[in-house]
This record gives structure tokens, C-alpha cells and sequence, in this order.
């Protein structure tokens, strides 16, 4: 008889309500909308988790339009995180992921580190919320996230401070426009994050050569798709050699082939991001190809592979 891999994974081992997913694929914040949008399309809740838009303190339009532009392998967003605020989540969102088999995390950014706080103490015993992802690495919004994602010191204080406000499990997303991406991961890890996801985009722009200006409304964006992942799998692969807890990788994911690179490299779980733009189906053909690889390859377990590309010198 033929055996179905384990593809389950505790992604929050030291946390006492721990997060644990069916199997690693989750959703990409941003991309996914709140889930429930993406219903018609396949069956969302055999995933592994969702991650839902970021959301703030208090509603917010976003950026001035344009906000999206194509790129060879890509594309530049300046969303600007437009969402319904916490509150209006909390009301109108919770009590509809409360009915799901599988846990819904919420993507959380504040102005300052007291915004984030309130949030995650709003969050904190709200039915319907699994988790939370600590957004400190938004690179086109003006105040908060990057801001915050560049350096240690900083990172480590929104962590701490979050970490004091919630007992729910806690992944920090962090920036790749830093050159100290191992320094802020271990900065973030001991200050009580439960897991990492790397990458967040690459801070970008886009000229439009007949009108002499820039595309977006906003100047710039965040480059994300096919273009990153080389970026974000060097990334997880330097971080999962310098810290103890699990990290989701992130960043131009769009087959199961994609995917299995990064858990090689030491990612636990991924977020399918923009691939979902083109393919609405996009997470459950990355979970699919996961599942062809394990069985083709006699893969019993997904604890097996994690990190089994990386080679210590």
C-alpha cells in the first residue's frame, strides 16, 4: 500500500499554543486577501495556514494610484497597506476563519511600536486567529515597517513589545533591504519570535520613458515573484544556520519544485505569494508538487528534508 508522506510541521515549538500545520504551504500576506476571496477557486482550507493582508490600528486607503506595475519575472506593488483596520477584522473577518480546519495568521504593521502592541493585544484571544505575522519589512509606507525591519535594535524592541502584548504564536517577517539580515534574525529570535519568514521585497521602481515619470503613485515599490528567489533563498539559507527557531521562506515561489528548494535549504514552511496573481491556484499546485516529490522520491516525512541541502563548513 502506498504510504502518504507526513507533510505536517509544528511551526511554533516553544510557544504553549503552538501553530501546527497540516502540511508548509501558507499564503503570502497582501496576496491572498482575507481568504475567503479565493473560495471559489479551490478548496483553500487543505492548505497548510492563510495569512491575511496586513492590517493596522485603523483603516487605511493605501498608496495613490498606479500601484502595480509588471516586470520581467515580477512585478512592483506600492500597495501601501490598504486593509479595513483591526477592528473591523476582528467583526467581520474572525468569526468567519472560527468555522476553518486550519489556522488563519494575521499580518500586523504599526506606525510605531505602541501601534503594534495594541493590535496584537486586540488579536490576542480572538477566536478564528491562529497567529500572528509581525510585519516590520514594508518598504512603501512612509512610517513603521521597514523603518523598523533594518536593524537590530529596533526589530528586537517591536518583538519584545508584541511578544509582552500576546501569548499567540508569533513569526516576524523580516526585510532583505538590510545588510544585516543574520544580526536582526538572531536579534528577533531572542526576543521571543516563534518563527521568521523570509523575504519581504526588494525595494523598487519603474520609469515610464514617454511621460518622463515614475510609474507608481508612490515612486517605490516592492519587488516581489520569479526575479527574488535566488535573493530569498540565499537569505533563509544564511539565517537557518544562525538561529534555533523555524523560518518560512518567502519570495517567488510558484511550483512544488520551488518550495522544496527552500525547505532544503532549512525553511520549515513557504507563503506562495504573487504566483497566486496569475494562478489563483497557485498554493494548492505547490502543495501537489510537494506531495508528487515526497512520493516519488520515498520521503516519509517533510522533518526529513528540512535543511538537508545545507553543508556545514
Amino acid at each position: 500500500m502506498k504510504q502518504i508522506p507526513d507533510l505536517s510541521i509544528q511551526l511554533a515549538p516553544r510557544n504553549k499554543r503552538g501553530l501546527l500545520l497540516r502540511n508548509p504551504v501558507m499564503t503570502a500576506s497582501g496576496t491572498f486577501g482575507y481568504g475567503m476571496e479565493y473560495e471559489h477557486s479551490f478548496d483553500i482550507q487543505q492548505l497548510g495556514a492563510i495569512v491575511c493582508k496586513g492590517t493596522t490600528l485603523k483603516p487605511r486607503d493605501g498608496n495613490p494610484q498606479p500601484r502595480l506595475v509588471e516586470t520581467p519575472s515580477g512585478m512592483i506593488n506600492s500597495i501601501g497597506l490598504q486593509n479595513i483596520g483591526v477592528e473591523a477584522l476582528i467583526k467581520e473577518k474572525a468569526p468567519v476563519w472560527a468555522a476553518w480546519h486550519m489556522p488563519v495568521i494575521v499580518n500586523i504593521a504599526g506606525a510605531t511600536i505602541d501601534e503594534y502592541a495594541q493590535i496584537a493585544r486586540m488579536l490576542d484571544d480572538v477566536p478564528g486567529v491562529g497567529g500572528i505575522e509581525v510585519n516590520i519589512s514594508c518598504p512603501n509606507v512612509k512610517e513603521g515597517g521597514a523603518e523598523f525591519g533594518a536593524c537590530a535594535g529596533p526589530a528586537a524592541e517591536v518583538t519584545r513589545t508584541v511578544r509582552d502584548a500576546t501569548s499567540l504564536p508569533l513569526i516576524v517577517k523580516l526585510t532583505p533591504n538590510t545588510g544585516e539580515i543574520v544580526e536582526i534574525a538572531r536579534a528577533v529570535a531572542d526576543a521571543g519570535a516563534d518563527a521568521l519568514c523570509l523575504i519581504n521585497t526588494l525595494k523598487a521602481t519603474a520609469i515610464d520613458i514617454r511621460r518622463r515619470r515614475p510609474v507608481l503613485g508612490n515612486i517605490i515599490g516592492g519587488l516581489s515573484g520569479p526575479a527574488i528567489k535566488p535573493v530569498a533563498l540565499y537569505m533563509v539559507y544564511t539565517v537557518a544556520g544562525a538561529v534555533k527557531i523555524p523560518i518560512i521562506g518567502c519570495g517567488g515561489i510558484a511550483r512544488g519544485n520551488d518550495a522544496i528548494e527552500f525547505i532544503m535549504a532549512g525553511a520549515s514552511a513557504v507563503e506562495v505569494g504573487t504566483a497566486s496573481f496569475a494562478n489563483p491556484h497557485a498554493p494548492q499546485d505547490v502543495l501537489e508538487g510537494i506531495q508528487q516529490f515526497m512520493n516519488k522520491e520515498h520521503i516519509g516525512s517533510l522533518t526529513d528534508i528540512i535543511g538537508a541541502a545545507r553543508i556545514i563548513r
